[in-house]
């Protein structure tokens, strides 16, 4: 048996290849029992509603923040001893007004990845055909109306200022209230090779117009988040990610998912689902990936030919992808989007017919045109079951 062509995780922050087709610079795995990330918010003012638990006071200092230093710019010191990994060490303090409209459209700009095989794990023995490129296409304006519970995922690297895209999902501990949403790993988490990215933040509807980058300059934050700037106060992803999550091979795509508790910078007393009045339920017992008849990725591609700035999606029948005998088979669809759609919802008929999130964008080849999401199994339905029952 031939080696496996190497593959590489789009990881949202760097030139990567098979990149895990959502972050960009400019635009990791977890068991189900993996512990909750904490995360505590910083309040610029008295008058934003948000405050920090005196138990969360403390795990900042026990990690050297000093709130007002990192509020100031000192969350840009990458020292890798600095750079928190583990499943506890999650900290994503709120600084008011950092993802204003310009240094969002800013994120979206960032280097092509570097070439790869589109035909990584062909020899796996159960890895179907390459499917055929299907055109991604632009999602209808406004993105409220058709993609409600769709957005994109903001956070800082060491490259830089990157992007991902997510899907509001429902929360079983408050129906109707959701505050949850669904990713990838690596648009959270680095892998294996370092730690928690910084100033996580969901925006849903982004641009909900769907007007062109040039349009966007100038454009009061209104207009390009107008369902405002969610922080992300907890977060989790597998203990697969964490430990062997990584730009090349594939590693960890098959367990690359992320769930995210997030709260509004600017407090409304309203939960993210009434806000945008949709949250998707998540089917962790969807059929065998050759038994699906249909799958819709939606994401924002940032990498060319896409600049990020508008919803697209694909629907193609999925088909198996094995990069490691070991690992769960995943999804595969033809899709022409490229980098800055990984952590985009995949989304088919659950089992009452109705919509329901059964993947997440991981990887696909830099030549656009297909990409491949992880079946969600135990180690998810753990993840989003502990987010859940966290905040209850």
């Amino acid at each position: 048996m031939r080696p496996i062509r190497p593959v590489t995780a789009i990881l949202c922050a760097a030139a990567l290849a098979l990149t895990a087709a959502a972050c960009d610079p400019g635009d990791g795995e977890a068991g189900g029992d993996a512990k909750p990330t904490v995360a505590a918010s910083l309040p610029p003012g008295a008058t934003d509603g948000i405050t920090i638990p005196d138990e969360l006071k403390d795990k900042l200092k026990e990690h050297g923040v000093d709130l007002e230093k990192w509020r100031g710019g000192a969350w840009k010191n990458w020292k890798q001893e600095d750079w928190l990994r583990e499943a506890g060490d999650y900290i994503n303090p709120v600084i008011e007004g950092l993802w204003d409209p310009d240094r969002m459209r800013d994120a979206d700009k960032t280097p092509q990845p570097p070439a790869v095989d589109p035909d990584a794990g062909k020899d796996q023995g159960v890895t179907d055909p390459t499917p055929a490129p299907v055109r991604a296409r632009g999602a209808a304006a406004p993105y409220h109306s058709t993609i409600p519970a769709s957005g994109k995922v903001f956070f800082d690297g060491p490259e830089g200022s990157m992007v991902c895209s997510a899907t509001v999902v429902k929360d079983p501990a408050h129906p109707g209230k959701s505050n949850m949403v669904w990713t990838a790993g690596h648009c959270v988490h680095a892998g294996k090779a370092g730690g928690w990215y910084r100033n996580i933040a969901f925006v849903p509807s982004y641009n909900n117009a769907g007007q062109a980058s040039a349009q966007l300059k100038g454009a009061p934050r209104e207009q390009v988040a107008p369902y405002g700037v969610w922080w992300s106060d907890w977060a989790q992803t597998s203990d697969q990610w964490i430990a062997s999550g990584g730009p090349s091979g594939g590693a960890g795509a098959p367990y690359d998912f992320a769930v995210l508790h997030v709260a509004p910078e600017k407090g409304s007393g309203k939960s993210l689902e009434e806000t945008v009045g949709s949250a998707l339920p998540v089917d962790f017992n969807a059929p065998a990936v050759g038994k699906v008849a249909g799958i819709t990725a939606t994401g924002y591609p940032a990498a060319a030919p896409f600049d990020g700035q508008r919803a697209f999606q694909c629907t193609d029948k999925p088909g198996r992808l094995s990069l490691k005998a070991a690992d769960p088979v995943m999804y595969r669809i033809g899709c022409t989007m490229t980098g800055g759609s990984s952590g985009g919802g995949w989304v088919a008929a659950g089992a009452d017919g109705r919509p329901a999130l059964v993947s997440n964008t991981s990887i696909g080849p830099a030549k656009a045109g297909w990409l491949a999401g992880p079946r969600l199994g135990p180690e998810a339905k753990g993840i989003y079951s502990a987010v859940s029952a966290k905040f209850k």
